[in-house]
């Protein structure tokens, strides 16, 4: 069964080693994640992966970049499940040929995430797929129905939504991954000093997301004066 809290450990693959320093720098931003190794090859990403296994701490995801410089990004998924390794991968590539992806399916590809990106692009698809994780491991050894479409349905981002004038993208991500890390509920005060913004601008934020449902609002018990309201990120159901 998952363990909630264990920090998912993520395999990076890509040639370019600025490219690959990066997206492991957003790896180690977003709550859940760990980076485990950089591999910048093929060749190299079948010896982490192996290595990881036989220390005991096996793979969960790689985050896949298709043009390698020993092989397609393609044929290193197909051997990856040729050995029958069934860990993850997340397709990280600027190829949209519609042909490539395809086949990126059909080999066992979880997600596809087109270069150029954003971190809060990025978050999001690794946030869907921890709750992809969670949703299938916490079921014991026979998944229900219903516990399978959840986990499906959670790696289905959903269309973007216009925010209320002056909310910034970047800002409610990074506030939704601040009560996403926590099972404690936080106040607006809280989160403010997680992320250095004034006291209003996380209020405001957070409002917004009780408001769309994505976070439960209760009054703080044991506060004096002013109430002080704190807020519980909700998960997907």
């Amino acid at each position: 069964m998952e363990n909630p809290t264990r920090a998912l450990r993520v395999l990076v693959v890509d040639d370019e080693t600025t490219t690959a320093s990066a997206h492991a720098s957003f790896v180690m931003r977003v709550p859940g994640f760990t980076v485990h190794a950089i591999a910048h090859s093929g060749s190299a990403a079948f010896a982490e992966l192996s290595r990881a296994a036989a220390e005991g701490t096996p793979i969960d995801l790689v985050l896949l970049d298709m043009n390698l410089p020993d092989l397609h990004g393609l044929d290193v998924a197909r051997r990856v499940r040729g050995k029958g390794d069934t860990v993850d991968i997340i397709a990280i590539t600027a190829i949209r040929d519609l042909n490539v992806v395809r086949t990126a399916i059909a080999t066992g590809v979880t997600q596809y995430l087109i270069k150029p990106f954003s971190f809060a692009a990025f978050s999001e698809k690794l946030a869907n797929y921890r709750e992809f994780r969670l949703n299938l491991g916490t079921t014991g050894a026979n998944a229900s129905q219903a516990s399978i479409d959840n986990a499906f349905a959670a790696l289905r981002s959903v269309g973007p939504t216009p925010l209320p004038k002056g909310l910034i993208a970047e800002t409610l991500t990074a506030i939704g991954e601040a009560l996403r890390a926590t099972d404690a509920a936080l106040s607006a005060t809280e989160v403010s000093e997680v992320l250095d913004l004034s006291r209003g601008t996380a209020r405001r934020y957070l409002e917004h997301l009780a408001e769309t449902n994505r976070a439960s609002k209760a009054p703080r018990h044991g506060t004096r004066g002013r109430p002080e309201y704190e807020y519980r990120w909700r998960p997907k159901n």
